[in-house]
């Protein structure tokens, strides 16, 4: 293979490594501008229970809602499948997410505790730099017991 092809293929650590620090990030909370060096630039489509986003547009209006909504947030990846074609992946990621709620006026806030699937379709930078999300998909949630509902 040439070597400036190489540059641009995808590696299963690079898709890893990228799963991990969006999920870190979102538990930081970080900035919108900061989260949003994650995803492509145009054709971005996220898919969660509570709508499909597109764009920066979508992905800015998606993270106002969940950052403002949920606090205490701790994502664990607990699997990631990679299947590499060059340039492009699409990752199968498993991932638990537990947070706190508020929903006023109660009292005390609640503890959300939940198992997603995910199917993500990821694609090389500009100039084969860090891959970036342009497809994310939430197929499933599964609550964990005692947690309370969305």
């Amino acid at each position: 293979m040439p070597k400036a092809l190489s540059a641009h293929r995808l590696t299963e650590e690079a898709v890893r490594s990228l799963a991990e620090r969006w999920y870190a990030a979102l538990d930081r909370h970080d900035g919108l501008e900061e989260v949003k060096k994650f995803v492509v630039d145009d054709g971005l489509e996220m898919r969660f229970p509570e709508g499909t986003f597109r764009g920066h547009s979508g992905i800015a209006q998606w993270y106002k809602a969940v950052s403002h909504r949920f606090f205490d947030e701790e994502h664990t990846v607990t699997g990631v499948r990679a299947d590499i074609d060059g340039a492009e992946a699409r990752l199968h990621i498993s991932v638990n997410w537990q947070a706190r709620v508020w929903n006023p006026p109660a009292a005390r806030s609640e503890w959300l505790g939940f198992d997603a699937d995910q199917t993500w379709v990821v694609v090389a930078g500009a100039g084969g730099t860090d891959p970036l999300i342009k497809t994310y998909i939430c197929n499933a949630l599964e609550p964990m017991p005692g947690s309370a509902p969305l």
